[in-house]
């Protein structure tokens, strides 16, 4: 359990994340994840990074019940915290010094849009499903990132809905390189991470600074713009009131504000 790195074949390194049952990280684990992005970006031996993951999906978001015992206690230590891992994470794939390859399967919802947004490409297995369902978790954030993945009304329509998108209707839009059954995921985001390992690592290096300067939007600024609507759902309360009702079973009532 958590986050491990390996390195398959040369140039290589598979940053894999593990926190069951359903990939939801805790403050510490996007923290752990930024680090281990950023150390096998740093490696001069490695020219690509893919960022995977066991169990049911790719990534659940932040670990909401983490969130409601340090609010139950009267603290927002977590909610800082989860912020700013988030940051740090999304942060991490998106300056890493190599490109990288986000092989996705099951769920990428929350916080898995801000790792596979920020990502340089990604492999997606036939079932996986993409999207924001923050409005029914009381969050905010990572629009930025879901709009790098589809044309912007739809990315408005899926914000506000919570729905998702499948791996099919994000190829459509040219976001997923391709789409494969589920056991051949590692091999199809390994089969691109070696095509694109066997270029000259310097260059590569250069490419990634200069594909990244010029991003029509800054995804650092834009993100943490997107945060100060989540403190403030937090603040006045409106957060609490909707993560109460998560996990509630279908058609209880909400709690009134």
């Amino acid at each position: 359990m958590g986050v491990s790195t390996s390195r398959p074949d040369p140039g290589i390194a598979v940053v894999t994340v593990d926190f069951p049952p359903v990939n939801a990280l805790p403050v510490r684990g996007w923290y752990d994840l930024a680090g281990a992005v950023r150390a096998a970006g740093h490696d001069p031996g490695i020219r690509c990074v893919v960022l995977a993951a066991e169990g049911r999906g790719f990534n659940a978001g932040v670990d909401i019940k983490e969130l409601q015992r340090d609010t139950a206690a009267g603290g927002h230590g977590a909610l800082v915290g989860v912020n700013r891992g988030c940051a740090e994470a999304f942060s991490a794939v998106y300056t890493c010094e190599v490109p990288v390859v986000a092989a996705v399967h099951g769920f990428c919802l929350g916080g898995g849009i801000g790792l596979a947004g920020n990502a340089d490409a990604i492999v997606a297995s036939e079932e996986a499903t993409f999207g924001l369902p923050e409005l029914d978790r009381g969050a905010l954030g990572a629009a930025t990132h879901l709009a790098r993945l589809v044309p912007q009304h739809l990315m408005r329509a899926l914000y506000y809905t919570s729905r998702t998108a499948t791996a099919d209707e994000l190829r459509a839009h040219g976001s997923v390189w391709r789409v494969v059954p589920r056991a051949g995921l590692r091999r199809a985001a390994l089969d691109l991470a070696r095509e694109i390992a066997r270029k000259d690592g310097a260059l590569l290096r250069l490419a990634k600074a200069a594909i990244n300067g010029i991003d029509p939007v800054d995804v650092h600024r834009s993100y943490r713009f997107e945060q100060g609507f989540t403190f403030e759902a937090n603040l006045s309360g409106v957060a609490d009131r909707v993560r109460d009702t998560f996990g509630a079973p279908s058609g209880a009532p909400a709690k009134e504000g």
